[in-house]
Parts: C-alpha cells; sequence; structure tokens
C-alpha cells in the first residue's frame, strides 16, 4: 500500500533567496523552454549544414551539425526527444561511429543562469578522472555556435568561447550571443533506457531486494562523489536514473547542474594539509540556498551548509522509496516520491518542518504495515537528524549500510 498526497503545499517566509532553485513550485514558475520544432530540426536555428528533412538531425564534433553523408558519417545523430526541462532539452542520439545509443543534452546558453548550470555540470563530471557504476558516464561536451562545433576542455584558456561563456556566469549578464545568433553546449552522456526512480519504483511492485540493492548502490554513489570533492546538491528521485543493459537493475546519479567541486580544500582548525580527503569534502561551507524543497535539509533553507547536506536528501529518497511515500507535484501534477510531513491539510518538506522545530521527532517508519530492520529504521534516523554534525559522513554511510542490508 502507498502513502500519496495531493494536498495543499505551505508557502514559507524563511526561505532565502534562491539565485539556483529549481523547485519554487507554486510560487515561481520556471522559465519557459526555447521554441523547438522536433528532434530532427533540433539545431536548425543555428546550424548551416543539416541533415536532410527526413532524417534526424546530425552533429558532428569539430565540424558542427553537419549533412550526412556515405563518405563522412556524422558523429552524432539526433533520434528523439526523451526529457525537457526548463534549462534544456534531452535526446535519444546514436554514435555514427561505433552505431551505440548515448544521451545528448542540449542547453541554449542564451542567459548567465543557464550557462552557470552548464558550467557547474560540466566542471563536475569532467573532474571525475575515474568512472563510478552509479555516476552517469560523461562522454564529452560541445559547444556549438554559427553552425561550427567546439569540443571543450576543462580549463581551456586557449578558447575564447569557453573564456567568454566563464565570464557570462561570473558577471551574471550575457556575454556571449544575442537572441538571433544563439550558442549552444551539447552534453553527450550514457543513454539511460529505464526511466528515473520515480518511474521505475512507483510502475513495479514493492521488492525488498529491490530496496536493498538501491539502497547500497545510491550510498556507493554518495561516496564515490564526496570522495572526489562534489557535492551534489540536487539529489532526488528526477536525477536518478536506471539501465537494465546488464540485466539487473543499475542506478545512476545524473543531473549534477547544481553540484559544486570542492577543490583545493584544506581542514579548518588542522595543520592546514590535505591528506584526508574524506574529511575535507565536509569541511566545506557552502551558501547558496538550492535544491527542490522535499530533499533540503533544514540548514540549506537557511543558506549555511556541508557535503552532509546530501546525507539528508538521500535519506529522505530511501525513505519514501521503502513506504512508497509520494505526493503531488504542484506545478507537473506528476507524483512523485518523497516524505513530507503534514500539518492540517498542508504538506511540508521535513527540512523546513525540522528547521522550524529542531526536536521534533521523525515516525519511521510511518505505516504500521511496512516491515523495516531496526537497523534500517536508525540509520534513516541518523541521515535525517537535524543537526548535520549528527548525521554520518558519506564514507560512514556507506560502511554502515553494507552492514544494517546484510544483517536485514
Amino acid at each position: 500500500m502507498e502513502t500519496r498526497h495531493d494536498g495543499g503545499r505551505r508557502g514559507t517566509q524563511r526561505a532565502p533567496e534562491r539565485r539556483l532553485r529549481r523547485a519554487e513550485r507554486e510560487r515561481v514558475p520556471p522559465p519557459p523552454p526555447p521554441p523547438l520544432r522536433g528532434a530532427c530540426a533540433a539545431a536548425a536555428a543555428t546550424t548551416k549544414a543539416l541533415a536532410p528533412a527526413s532524417a534526424s538531425t546530425a552533429m558532428e564534433v569539430g565540424g558542427g551539425p553537419s549533412q550526412a553523408s556515405s563518405s563522412s558519417p556524422p558523429r552524432y545523430r539526433l533520434v528523439a526527444e526523451i526529457g525537457r526541462g526548463a534549462y534544456g532539452v534531452v535526446y535519444e542520439a546514436v554514435s555514427g561511429r561505433t552505431g551505440a545509443r548515448l544521451a545528448v543534452k542540449r542547453i541554449r546558453c542564451d542567459a548567465p543562469e543557464n550557462v552557470e548550470l552548464a558550467l557547474a555540470e560540466f566542471w563536475a563530471l569532467t573532474s571525475l578522472r575515474r568512472r563510478h557504476p552509479n555516476v552517469v558516464r560523461f562522454e564529452e561536451c560541445v559547444l556549438q555556435r554559427d553552425g561550427l562545433g567546439q569540443r571543450m576542455s576543462h580549463g581551456n584558456k586557449q578558447s575564447a568561447l569557453y573564456l567568454r561563456l566563464v565570464e557570462t556566469s561570473l558577471k551574471g549578464e550575457r556575454i556571449l550571443g544575442y537572441a538571433e545568433e544563439p550558442c549552444y553546449l551539447w552534453f553527450v552522456m550514457e543513454y539511460c533506457e529505464g526511466g528515473d526512480l520515480n518511474q521505475y519504483i512507483l510502475s513495479r511492485r514493492p521488492d525488498p531486494a529491490t530496496n536493498k540493492s538501491f539502497m547500497l548502490q545510491l550510498t556507493s554513489a554518495i561516496a564515490f562523489l564526496h570522495k572526489n570533492h562534489i557535492v551534489h546538491r540536487d539529489l532526488k528521485p528526477d536525477n536518478i536514473l536506471i539501465t537494465e543493459t546488464s540485466g539487473a537493475p543499475i542506478l545512476k546519479v545524473a543531473d549534477f547542474g547544481l553540484s559544486k567541486v570542492c577543490a583545493g580544500l584544506t581542514a579548518r582548525g588542522k595543520d592546514g594539509g590535505n591528506d584526508d580527503k574524506n574529511v575535507n569534502v565536509n569541511k566545506y561551507w557552502l551558501s547558496s540556498a538550492c535544491g527542490s524543497d522535499f530533499y533540503m535539509a533544514p540548514e540549506v533553507w537557511e543558506g549555511h551548509y556541508t557535503a552532509k547536506a546530501d546525507i539528508f536528501a538521500l535519506g529522505i529518497i530511501i525513505w519514501a522509496m521503502i513506504e512508497r511515500i509520494t505526493f503531488i507535484d504542484a506545478e507537473t501534477k506528476k507524483e512523485l516520491l518523497g516524505t513530507y510531513i503534514k500539518q492540517g491539510t498542508e504538506i511540508v518538506p521535513v527540512g523546513e518542518a525540522l528547521l522550524e522545530n529542531p526536536k521534533m521527532e521523525l515516525h519511521i517508519p510511518q505505516k504500521r504495515r511496512t516491515s523495516m530492520s531496526e537497523g534500517i529504521k536508525q540509520l534513516l534516523k541518523d541521515m535525517l537528524a537535524a543537526n548535520p554534525q549528527d548525521r554520518p559522513d558519506a564514507f560512514e554511510l556507506e560502511s554502515r549500510m553494507d552492514q544494517v542490508t546484510c544483517a536485514a
């Protein structure tokens, strides 16, 4: 049996200014996406050479989208639109060299906030020197302008276009291009055919074995990211994708547009060394109050937090997944996994409720019939502690999750 709520979402007078927020659900609707005439015309506004109208749009690194031919096959061919958000459009694509299915995300860089999100994702993905099975695989990023494509590399000071993108983000004003000559960033990543965690969990019967596997995969992914000094800052079921190419479902943490790369850190109060990487990411204080309401930790609402905000978001996701707790998104009307506090006819994010009342006791599990071991119950309570110092860090969490799932 699932718990579902479609009641009103209460506003808050305490919520800080959210420059990067994506989840102002009732109050501020997201900016409309740029017009698109279909997947076959995805780059028609800026390309000088297009594939035939009956074919899919082709994009070739180094030469921009180009007309497909037998002598010079395109690098990628867009097949169909598979997702759309306020900041970009995602397509299923096929590699012209290998025939492999890929996902290509197009972000239009005509507004500073778009550029800021795109660069944050680019810097996070390119900072990973190793791959992890539960983090979406990044192939490359292409900067397209005037029908020409240029492969992006991190910190490329020789590229005037790259430097102008950075300047756009820093100054918060349009530096690169005008409405009549738009600029695009194309992110090429692995294709996840299983949809997101919401779709996967809510379209199937409850399965304790799947829950156990997903909990282990999620904690492993976050430990990997934190070890590499990346704080995701927008963990939610929408940003966790599924692939089943190997048979069993594999989770992929994706969408790093709000992430923060905490490079060159030193632990406060220590000698200033940077030997213990496991500690340093939790000593880096962040101030941009960003994320999605129902997964935000109490301290994020105040705008002063560390990587342990990711642990709180993960606790909300896992708790909702085990008990099938959902709410209806006020904007999209979609049913989403997420826990909340019910106050009369209103629902309040757990983090916001804990900010108002840090001593509030969370009733885990919510439903009497839920089968949950004492180990998992206590771990969830620790992950959702109002005081971030009382939460386990990602490395302790990974170890404890191994223990409690084995015991369960």
